[in-house]
């Protein structure tokens, strides 16, 4: 445990805290959002499992996923051609808007809701998996500072399908490699109860 605690301790140094000093303007990005709501919804809850709510999503972590789509750091095919013109101002009045939307959060299948929650509080020591809380809080609302995400509400296929590109290193702007490390020692189990556990999390 404490290895995995200094380890966490480690990759969270070696994060950056700002991205750059452009702030965002909710209003504008109301304006701008409109492009998004298709997907994601009017105030970024979206309708569909496998497109991810964004309502109330830390702006620094937004601006950081939003950005790198752009720049092809992160494929995401649906997204290029939104945001290929998008610049820094575009991009953090759109978060700053969706920061500020109220997330509508879902309900945790009972069945899954212990070994979820002991996921989340506790990790699972025997096999190297950290609490996510460590990075995403107790009440999952991530942290802004550190670019950690919002997993409060979030849609369960989408969680699910983000660890398993995670764990096949599908997806890899994971500072440190810190997701991708976590996902491949968890079973498919593990991460629906724990994407489950998210979902009902306030």
């Amino acid at each position: 445990m404490r290895k995995l605690l200094v380890g966490l301790a480690l990759v969270m140094g070696f994060i950056t805290t700002a991205h750059g000093a452009v702030e965002g303007d909710p209003a504008a990005g109301k304006e701008k959002a409109q492009v998004c709501a298709a997907c994601h919804g009017q105030q970024g809850n979206s309708a569909a499992p496998t497109f991810p709510n964004i309502a109330g999503q830390q702006p620094a972590y937004a601006v950081k996923q939003i950005t790198e789509i752009r720049d092809g750091v992160r494929p995401v095919p649906q997204m290029v051609g939104i945001v290929a013109n998008l610049d820094e101002q575009d991009i953090a009045d759109l978060a700053a808007f969706f920061a500020n939307q109220d997330l509508n959060v879902g309900q945790a299948d009972p069945e899954l809701v212990d070994r979820g929650k002991s996921l989340y509080t506790s990790g699972d020591l025997a096999k190297g998996i950290p609490a996510c809380m460590g990075c995403h809080m107790p009440t999952g609302v991530g942290v802004n500072s550190a670019k950690f995400p919002a997993l409060s509400g979030q849609h369960p296929e989408y969680t699910v399908s983000t660890l398993q590109d995670y764990a096949k290193g599908e997806r890899s702007n994971d500072p440190n490699a810190i997701m991708r490390s976590i996902a491949s020692k968890m079973s498919d189990a593990d991460m629906e109860a724990v994407a489950s556990y998210v979902s009902g999390l306030h």
